[in-house]
Protein backbone atom coordinates (compact mmCIF):
# COMPACT_ATOMS: atom_id res chain seq x y z
CA UNK A 1 0.00 0.00 0.00
CA UNK A 2 1.30 3.45 -0.81
CA UNK A 3 0.16 7.07 -0.42
CA UNK A 4 1.07 10.53 -1.64
CA UNK A 5 -0.95 12.69 0.36
CA UNK A 6 -0.85 16.01 -0.12
CA UNK A 7 -3.11 18.42 2.41
CA UNK A 8 -3.52 22.31 2.01
CA UNK A 9 -4.90 24.96 4.40
CA UNK A 10 -5.90 28.38 1.65
CA UNK A 11 -5.78 31.45 3.77
CA UNK A 12 -7.59 34.61 3.00
CA UNK A 13 -5.83 37.88 2.83
CA UNK A 14 -6.48 40.41 5.62
CA UNK A 15 -4.28 43.12 6.84
CA UNK A 16 -3.57 41.04 9.94
CA UNK A 17 -2.34 37.50 7.54
CA UNK A 18 -0.36 40.37 5.39
CA UNK A 19 1.02 41.88 8.99
CA UNK A 20 2.57 38.67 10.02
CA UNK A 21 4.29 37.71 6.87
CA UNK A 22 6.10 40.79 6.63
CA UNK A 23 6.92 40.38 10.44
CA UNK A 24 8.17 37.02 10.02
CA UNK A 25 9.21 36.62 5.98
CA UNK A 26 7.89 33.72 5.39
CA UNK A 27 5.94 32.19 2.42
CA UNK A 28 2.79 31.67 4.18
CA UNK A 29 1.62 29.03 1.26
CA UNK A 30 4.68 27.47 1.78
CA UNK A 31 4.15 26.82 5.31
CA UNK A 32 0.19 25.65 5.28
CA UNK A 33 1.05 22.92 2.74
CA UNK A 34 1.99 19.57 3.79
CA UNK A 35 2.97 16.34 1.97
CA UNK A 36 3.42 12.55 2.69
CA UNK A 37 4.61 10.03 1.09
CA UNK A 38 3.31 6.38 2.42
CA UNK A 39 4.83 3.27 2.08
CA UNK A 40 2.63 0.73 4.11
CA UNK A 41 3.00 -2.87 3.15
CA UNK A 42 0.75 -4.20 5.53
CA UNK A 43 -0.39 -6.53 2.25
CA UNK A 44 2.69 -9.08 2.44
CA UNK A 45 1.86 -10.47 5.69
CA UNK A 46 -1.19 -11.76 8.03
CA UNK A 47 -1.31 -9.09 10.96
CA UNK A 48 -4.19 -8.06 13.23
CA UNK A 49 -2.66 -4.93 15.26
CA UNK A 50 -0.79 -2.28 13.70
CA UNK A 51 0.28 0.74 15.22
CA UNK A 52 0.83 4.94 13.80
CA UNK A 53 2.77 6.84 15.61
CA UNK A 54 4.76 10.44 16.09
CA UNK A 55 4.42 13.39 17.57
CA UNK A 56 1.40 15.92 17.71
CA UNK A 57 1.23 17.77 14.05
CA UNK A 58 3.17 15.04 12.42
CA UNK A 59 0.23 13.89 10.28
CA UNK A 60 -1.05 10.76 12.09
CA UNK A 61 -4.42 11.34 11.90
CA UNK A 62 -4.15 12.70 8.17
CA UNK A 63 -2.50 9.42 7.31
CA UNK A 64 -5.11 7.22 8.86
CA UNK A 65 -7.97 9.27 6.99
CA UNK A 66 -6.27 9.22 4.05
CA UNK A 67 -5.77 5.31 4.06
CA UNK A 68 -8.92 4.17 5.77
CA UNK A 69 -11.34 7.10 5.53
CA UNK A 70 -14.57 4.34 6.41
CA UNK A 71 -13.01 2.72 9.25
CA UNK A 72 -12.09 5.86 11.44
CA UNK A 73 -13.89 5.06 14.51
CA UNK A 74 -16.44 8.13 15.50
CA UNK A 75 -18.14 10.05 17.79
CA UNK A 76 -20.65 7.47 19.60
CA UNK A 77 -23.36 8.03 21.15
CA UNK A 78 -24.10 6.82 24.85
CA UNK A 79 -27.71 6.37 26.74
CA UNK A 80 -28.33 7.25 30.10
CA UNK A 81 -29.10 3.58 30.12
CA UNK A 82 -26.87 0.93 31.23
CA UNK A 83 -23.61 0.45 29.13
CA UNK A 84 -24.59 -3.21 28.13
CA UNK A 85 -27.79 -1.48 26.25
CA UNK A 86 -26.11 0.76 24.08
CA UNK A 87 -24.30 -2.25 22.70
CA UNK A 88 -25.87 -3.70 18.77
CA UNK A 89 -29.50 -4.94 19.59
CA UNK A 90 -28.89 -7.93 17.66
CA UNK A 91 -25.88 -8.77 20.18
CA UNK A 92 -26.69 -10.95 23.33
CA UNK A 93 -26.09 -10.54 26.91
CA UNK A 94 -23.28 -13.46 26.62
CA UNK A 95 -22.14 -12.28 23.90
CA UNK A 96 -21.40 -8.30 25.03
CA UNK A 97 -19.74 -9.49 28.38
CA UNK A 98 -17.55 -11.77 26.89
CA UNK A 99 -16.52 -8.55 24.66
CA UNK A 100 -15.76 -6.31 27.67
CA UNK A 101 -13.79 -8.63 29.86
CA UNK A 102 -11.81 -9.58 26.71
CA UNK A 103 -10.30 -5.53 26.69
CA UNK A 104 -10.23 -5.44 30.17
CA UNK A 105 -13.53 -3.78 31.74
CA UNK A 106 -14.52 -7.06 33.95
CA UNK A 107 -16.39 -5.16 36.44
CA UNK A 108 -20.03 -6.11 36.69
CA UNK A 109 -21.12 -2.99 38.13
CA UNK A 110 -19.78 -1.19 35.95
CA UNK A 111 -21.61 -2.81 33.47
CA UNK A 112 -25.04 -1.62 34.87
CA UNK A 113 -23.79 1.88 34.47
CA UNK A 114 -24.46 4.75 32.30
CA UNK A 115 -21.65 5.35 30.35
CA UNK A 116 -21.20 8.82 31.39
CA UNK A 117 -20.37 7.55 34.93
CA UNK A 118 -17.31 6.00 34.32
CA UNK A 119 -14.06 6.51 34.71
CA UNK A 120 -11.65 7.97 32.29
CA UNK A 121 -10.17 4.41 31.77
CA UNK A 122 -13.34 2.04 31.69
CA UNK A 123 -14.58 5.12 29.30
CA UNK A 124 -11.77 4.13 26.99
CA UNK A 125 -12.10 0.26 27.47
CA UNK A 126 -16.28 0.69 26.55
CA UNK A 127 -15.64 2.50 23.69
CA UNK A 128 -12.88 0.14 22.19
CA UNK A 129 -15.39 -2.64 22.95
CA UNK A 130 -18.40 -0.98 21.55
CA UNK A 131 -16.20 -0.38 18.19
CA UNK A 132 -15.23 -3.77 17.79
CA UNK A 133 -19.10 -4.62 18.30
CA UNK A 134 -20.44 -2.07 15.82
CA UNK A 135 -18.37 -3.42 12.93
CA UNK A 136 -16.89 -6.86 11.86
CA UNK A 137 -14.48 -5.36 9.89
CA UNK A 138 -10.80 -3.29 10.80
CA UNK A 139 -11.22 -0.32 13.54
CA UNK A 140 -8.64 2.65 13.47
CA UNK A 141 -8.56 4.11 16.66
CA UNK A 142 -7.38 7.91 16.59
CA UNK A 143 -5.90 9.29 19.40
CA UNK A 144 -5.29 6.12 21.24
CA UNK A 145 -4.92 6.53 24.92
CA UNK A 146 -4.38 10.11 24.52
CA UNK A 147 -7.59 10.77 27.27
CA UNK A 148 -6.32 8.16 30.07
CA UNK A 149 -3.59 8.25 32.80
CA UNK A 150 -0.50 6.62 31.36
CA UNK A 151 -0.38 3.57 33.14
CA UNK A 152 -3.90 2.93 32.24
CA UNK A 153 -3.08 3.14 28.90
CA UNK A 154 -0.32 0.80 29.30
CA UNK A 155 -2.57 -1.75 30.56
CA UNK A 156 -5.53 -1.25 28.44
CA UNK A 157 -2.89 -1.18 25.63
CA UNK A 158 -2.11 -4.70 26.43
CA UNK A 159 -5.86 -6.24 27.08
CA UNK A 160 -7.12 -4.53 23.88
CA UNK A 161 -4.45 -5.84 21.82
CA UNK A 162 -5.09 -9.64 23.34
CA UNK A 163 -9.09 -9.19 22.86
CA UNK A 164 -8.47 -8.27 19.24
CA UNK A 165 -5.96 -10.97 18.11
CA UNK A 166 -8.19 -13.65 20.14
CA UNK A 167 -10.72 -12.54 18.04
CA UNK A 168 -8.69 -12.58 14.82
CA UNK A 169 -10.10 -8.86 14.19
CA UNK A 170 -8.11 -5.58 13.19
CA UNK A 171 -7.18 -2.73 14.71
CA UNK A 172 -5.10 0.06 13.50
CA UNK A 173 -3.98 2.27 16.47
CA UNK A 174 -2.95 5.99 15.88
CA UNK A 175 -1.02 7.79 18.69
CA UNK A 176 1.42 10.21 19.72
CA UNK A 177 2.25 7.89 23.13
CA UNK A 178 5.51 5.81 22.09
CA UNK A 179 5.09 4.16 25.82
CA UNK A 180 1.41 2.19 24.18
CA UNK A 181 4.56 0.10 21.99
CA UNK A 182 5.22 -2.52 24.04
CA UNK A 183 2.30 -3.06 25.73
CA UNK A 184 0.19 -3.28 22.89
CA UNK A 185 2.62 -5.33 21.00
CA UNK A 186 1.22 -4.50 17.28
CA UNK A 187 2.69 -6.43 14.37
CA UNK A 188 3.43 -3.18 12.10
CA UNK A 189 4.79 0.18 13.24
CA UNK A 190 4.88 3.20 11.04
CA UNK A 191 6.56 6.24 12.56
CA UNK A 192 5.39 9.09 10.86
CA UNK A 193 8.01 11.40 12.40
CA UNK A 194 10.80 9.55 10.99
CA UNK A 195 8.47 8.05 7.70
CA UNK A 196 9.77 4.74 8.88
CA UNK A 197 7.84 1.39 8.30
CA UNK A 198 8.45 -1.65 10.64
CA UNK A 199 7.41 -5.44 10.96
CA UNK A 200 7.67 -6.28 14.61
CA UNK A 201 7.25 -10.28 16.10
CA UNK A 202 4.93 -9.84 18.73
CA UNK A 203 6.95 -10.10 22.73
CA UNK A 204 5.43 -10.72 25.69
CA UNK A 205 4.26 -7.61 27.90
CA UNK A 206 7.04 -5.89 30.04
CA UNK A 207 7.12 -7.68 33.40
CA UNK A 208 5.44 -6.60 36.40
CA UNK A 209 6.31 -7.51 39.87
CA UNK A 210 3.38 -8.36 41.59
CA UNK A 211 3.94 -8.50 45.50
CA UNK A 212 1.33 -10.20 48.17
CA UNK A 213 1.53 -9.79 51.64
CA UNK A 214 -1.44 -10.34 54.28
CA UNK A 215 -3.27 -6.87 55.07
CA UNK A 216 -6.28 -6.07 57.23
CA UNK A 217 -9.72 -6.62 56.35
CA UNK A 218 -10.25 -3.00 56.06
CA UNK A 219 -8.44 -2.79 52.75
CA UNK A 220 -11.56 -4.71 51.29
CA UNK A 221 -13.32 -0.93 51.48
CA UNK A 222 -11.26 -0.10 48.25
CA UNK A 223 -12.58 -2.98 46.37
CA UNK A 224 -15.94 -4.11 47.83
CA UNK A 225 -17.68 -1.64 45.09
CA UNK A 226 -16.13 -3.56 41.91
CA UNK A 227 -17.22 -6.73 43.25
CA UNK A 228 -19.80 -8.58 41.37
CA UNK A 229 -21.49 -10.19 44.44
CA UNK A 230 -22.33 -8.68 47.35
CA UNK A 231 -20.00 -6.39 48.94
CA UNK A 232 -20.01 -7.72 52.24
CA UNK A 233 -17.03 -9.70 53.74
CA UNK A 234 -17.25 -12.89 55.66
CA UNK A 235 -16.08 -11.88 59.25
CA UNK A 236 -13.86 -14.77 59.63
CA UNK A 237 -11.72 -14.10 55.90
CA UNK A 238 -8.25 -13.98 55.39
CA UNK A 239 -6.77 -11.01 53.60
CA UNK A 240 -4.60 -10.85 51.39
CA UNK A 241 -3.25 -7.73 48.93
CA UNK A 242 -1.60 -7.29 45.89
CA UNK A 243 0.84 -4.53 45.00
CA UNK A 244 2.46 -3.54 42.02
CA UNK A 245 5.19 -0.90 42.37
CA UNK A 246 3.78 -0.58 45.87
CA UNK A 247 0.19 0.59 44.96
CA UNK A 248 -2.20 -1.72 46.40
CA UNK A 249 -4.28 -2.91 42.99
CA UNK A 250 -6.19 -6.27 43.97
CA UNK A 251 -7.24 -8.18 46.86
CA UNK A 252 -8.29 -11.27 47.47
CA UNK A 253 -9.24 -13.63 50.53
CA UNK A 254 -10.45 -17.00 51.98
CA UNK A 255 -12.30 -18.79 54.76
CA UNK A 256 -12.43 -21.46 56.45
CA UNK A 257 -14.87 -24.23 54.42
CA UNK A 258 -16.70 -26.79 56.87
CA UNK A 259 -16.65 -29.61 55.05
CA UNK A 260 -18.46 -33.24 56.68
CA UNK A 261 -15.41 -35.20 55.58
CA UNK A 262 -12.09 -33.43 56.09
CA UNK A 263 -11.44 -30.27 57.92
CA UNK A 264 -8.18 -29.00 55.77
CA UNK A 265 -10.02 -27.48 52.69
CA UNK A 266 -10.58 -23.65 52.13
CA UNK A 267 -12.71 -21.55 50.48
CA UNK A 268 -11.75 -18.40 48.16
CA UNK A 269 -14.08 -15.81 49.13
CA UNK A 270 -13.50 -12.15 47.34
CA UNK A 271 -10.95 -11.47 44.62
CA UNK A 272 -10.88 -7.84 43.19
CA UNK A 273 -8.72 -5.94 40.89
CA UNK A 274 -9.17 -2.14 40.83
CA UNK A 275 -10.42 -1.24 37.26
CA UNK A 276 -7.27 0.02 35.97
CA UNK A 277 -5.31 -2.89 35.88
CA UNK A 278 -8.04 -5.23 35.48
CA UNK A 279 -6.94 -7.42 31.95
CA UNK A 280 -3.59 -8.46 33.04
CA UNK A 281 -4.44 -11.58 34.38
CA UNK A 282 -3.72 -9.67 38.47
CA UNK A 283 -6.70 -11.33 39.79
CA UNK A 284 -5.69 -15.33 38.24
CA UNK A 285 -1.86 -14.72 39.65
CA UNK A 286 -2.97 -13.58 43.51
CA UNK A 287 -5.44 -16.75 43.53
CA UNK A 288 -2.57 -18.96 42.19
CA UNK A 289 -0.28 -16.91 45.13
CA UNK A 290 -3.04 -18.15 47.60
CA UNK A 291 -3.52 -21.71 46.34
CA UNK A 292 0.32 -22.28 47.17
CA UNK A 293 0.32 -20.41 50.15
CA UNK A 294 -1.99 -22.64 51.50
CA UNK A 295 -1.12 -25.98 50.07
CA UNK A 296 2.52 -25.26 51.51
CA UNK A 297 0.29 -24.79 54.92
CA UNK A 298 -1.30 -28.50 54.19
CA UNK A 299 -4.79 -26.94 53.13
CA UNK A 300 -6.85 -27.01 49.88
CA UNK A 301 -8.51 -24.27 48.36
CA UNK A 302 -11.55 -24.67 46.41
CA UNK A 303 -13.86 -21.83 44.73
CA UNK A 304 -17.14 -21.46 43.13
CA UNK A 305 -17.26 -19.02 40.57
CA UNK A 306 -19.64 -17.58 38.20
CA UNK A 307 -18.14 -14.36 36.47
CA UNK A 308 -17.88 -15.52 33.02
CA UNK A 309 -13.88 -14.47 32.65
CA UNK A 310 -12.73 -16.28 35.81
CA UNK A 311 -14.62 -19.51 34.86
CA UNK A 312 -12.59 -19.01 31.41
CA UNK A 313 -9.30 -18.33 32.98
CA UNK A 314 -9.42 -21.10 35.67
CA UNK A 315 -10.32 -23.62 33.02
CA UNK A 316 -7.44 -22.85 30.28
CA UNK A 317 -5.05 -23.06 33.49
CA UNK A 318 -3.26 -26.07 34.57
CA UNK A 319 -3.37 -24.63 38.37
CA UNK A 320 -7.20 -25.53 38.60
CA UNK A 321 -9.30 -28.32 38.25
CA UNK A 322 -12.99 -28.79 37.98
CA UNK A 323 -14.76 -30.59 41.16
CA UNK A 324 -17.58 -32.61 40.74
CA UNK A 325 -18.22 -35.23 38.20
CA UNK A 326 -19.99 -33.18 35.71
CA UNK A 327 -17.05 -31.07 34.05
CA UNK A 328 -19.44 -28.98 32.24
CA UNK A 329 -19.19 -25.31 32.56
CA UNK A 330 -23.42 -25.31 32.83
CA UNK A 331 -23.43 -26.61 36.30
CA UNK A 332 -26.04 -24.41 38.58
CA UNK A 333 -25.58 -23.28 42.06
CA UNK A 334 -27.51 -24.94 44.87
CA UNK A 335 -26.26 -22.28 47.48
CA UNK A 336 -29.02 -19.91 46.78
CA UNK A 337 -27.43 -17.63 49.61
CA UNK A 338 -24.00 -16.99 47.98
CA UNK A 339 -26.31 -15.05 45.61
CA UNK A 340 -28.70 -13.49 47.44
CA UNK A 341 -27.46 -9.82 46.64
CA UNK A 342 -25.72 -10.89 43.46
CA UNK A 343 -25.99 -8.38 40.07
CA UNK A 344 -29.23 -10.99 39.05
CA UNK A 345 -31.78 -11.57 41.05
CA UNK A 346 -31.80 -15.64 39.41
CA UNK A 347 -29.31 -18.31 40.46
CA UNK A 348 -26.47 -17.79 38.74
CA UNK A 349 -24.47 -20.85 36.81
CA UNK A 350 -21.69 -21.45 39.08
CA UNK A 351 -18.31 -23.86 38.64
CA UNK A 352 -16.39 -25.39 41.35
CA UNK A 353 -12.60 -25.29 40.93
CA UNK A 354 -10.08 -26.54 43.41
CA UNK A 355 -6.69 -25.21 43.35
CA UNK A 356 -3.70 -27.76 41.74
CA UNK A 357 -0.87 -27.56 43.65
CA UNK A 358 2.38 -26.99 42.71
CA UNK A 359 4.44 -29.85 44.37
CA UNK A 360 8.05 -29.27 45.46
CA UNK A 361 10.88 -31.17 43.61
Amino acid sequence: MRADITLSSPVQASARVLQLQGMFDVAIEEKLTNSWTIELPIEQKQWNVGLIVGPSGAGKSTIARHLWPDQIMGAQTWSDQALVDDFPQEMGIKEIVALLGAVGLSSPPAWLRPFGTLSNGEAFRASIARALADTDGLVVVDEFTSVVDRQVAKVASHAVSKAVRRSGRRLVAVTCHYDVLDWLQPDWVLDVATSSFTWRSVQPRPALQLDVREVDRSAWAIFQRHHYLTGTLHKAAKCFGGYIAGELVAFTSYRHFPHPKTRNIKMAHRTVVLPDYQGLSIGGALTEWMGQHLYERGYRLRAVLSHPALIAYRSRSPRWRLVGQDKSLRTTSKEKHLHAHSLNPRRLGTVSFEYAPISPR
